[in-house]
């Protein structure tokens, strides 16, 4: 090879020379163009304090070196006893009827006695108000009674608020109040969801999985959606997948709760010498680590080395905090197919598959040969000429 590279214009080297040039080119391969490092060079990094982010090295040698499945994410958001169903609010729109027996202080006939004075009559009498909004100050107006603060109070307390104040006016009234619409009982649903708008809670016991079930399911791919709740200006995102998976715990929802279904797709990200490099999509909601190297293409029998397939992540300790932290697999292994299939991806994950290192004696010959190719071209045409 040195003498198809070397232009042969003066003594043939040495043995000295020789050694000289394979010094070099051996020394050479550290400052070479590469996709990344080799797995010795991981192994080596591994645990350094000069690291930016040291990192612990994992590896996966046995099923038991294998992580579980991820902790859930406790629910930041604040939560509180769910509010009784028949709570008024603002903007809430009531039905009030009232029933007189005897005197109707309501209705035409009640009023057209002599001296305005009501009529007496042994039935009793219902008189339907029009539909009344709770104003934004709480505030409802009921002729003959006044302002009533029907805001913070039940149906049931509004009902006896209502006839304490038409008490000396009418004969023993009675009073029935029904929400006719909620909006003090009730979430706002939008994004991925079939039927989007306002939900009126029924128990005020349901969870994130009803009501995305009362609105008609998510439209799409379950497994690309994330549902955001906002509370009390907090957020909260839950995986809708991992929810019907079981992975993630459900979350009740509270009246006035906001929830957005965003699609965010999972992903992991191929580096090094595969046999492509790209970001690719979960093809399912669980991938596993065999299932991603396929994906990627594999090894790149040119340029890869088997037996260096890292996984790079930030592992969630129970304190909150994220450590970095890497796995590391050798494909060169028959059983490591079986670990593989056993590992679980994760979104945001770095699939990393290294350098083979005896390709980089091989790119620095690549390189001299491409630097003397025209000398030895040029040699050759002038012999050729004389």
């Amino acid at each position: 090879m040195l003498n198809a590279v070397l232009p042969q214009t003066g003594p043939r080297p040495t043995a000295v020379g020789i050694s000289c040039i394979v010094a070099l080119l051996l020394g050479g391969c550290a400052t070479l163009p590469s996709s990344g490092p080799t797995g010795r060079q991981i192994t080596r990094a591994a645990g350094d304090p000069e690291q930016p982010l040291p990192f612990p090295l994992i590896e996966l040698d046995t099923l038991a070196a294998v992580p579980g499945p991820q902790a859930p994410v406790l629910s930041s958001l604040p939560a509180g006893i769910a509010p009784p169903t028949d709570l008024i609010g603002p903007g809430d729109v009531l039905e009030i009827n009232i029933y007189e027996p005897g005197v109707a202080l309501f209705g035409s006939s009640g009023m057209s006695g002599a001296g305005g004075q009501g009529v007496t009559d042994s039935s009793a009498r219902v008189q339907k108000l029009p539909l009344i909004r709770v104003d934004d100050g709480g505030i409802i107006r009921i002729p003959f009674a006044g302002d009533i603060r029907a805001a913070g109070h039940t149906a049931a307390q509004v009902q006896t608020m209502i006839r304490t104040a038409l008490r000396g006016l009418s004969q023993d009234p009675r009073v029935l109040v029904t929400i006719q619409q909620s909006i003090t009982n009730s979430v706002i649903l939008g994004g991925e969801v079939t039927r989007p708008g306002r939900l009126v809670l029924s128990t005020n016991r349901e969870t994130l999985s009803d009501v995305i079930a009362l609105a008609g399911g998510v439209r799409g791919d379950a497994k690309d959606v994330v549902a955001r709740i906002n509370r009390d200006d907090r957020s909260y995102d839950v995986r809708v997948s991992d929810l019907l998976a079981g992975v993630q715990d459900n979350v009740q929802i509270y009246p006035g709760d906001r929830i957005t279904l965003v699609s965010s797709a999972q992903t992991f990200s191929v580096m090094g010498a595969p046999n492509r490099v790209e970001e690719i999509r979960f093809t399912r909601s669980a991938l596993t680590l065999a299932e991603a190297v396929a994906q990627a293409g594999g090894s790149s029998p040119d340029r890869g080395d088997p037996a260096a397939i890292f996984v790079f992540r930030f592992v969630r300790n129970a304190d909150g905090t994220e450590q970095p932290t890497v796995y590391h697999l050798n494909m060169m292994r028959a059983g490591a197919y079986f670990i593989s299939q056993r590992f679980a991806m994760r979104d945001k994950d770095v699939l990393y598959i290294g350098n083979a290192r005896a390709n980089q004696p091989s790119k620095l010959i690549q390189i001299f040969s491409q630097l003397f190719a025209p000398i030895v071209t040029v040699r050759q045409t002038l012999n050729t000429n004389n």
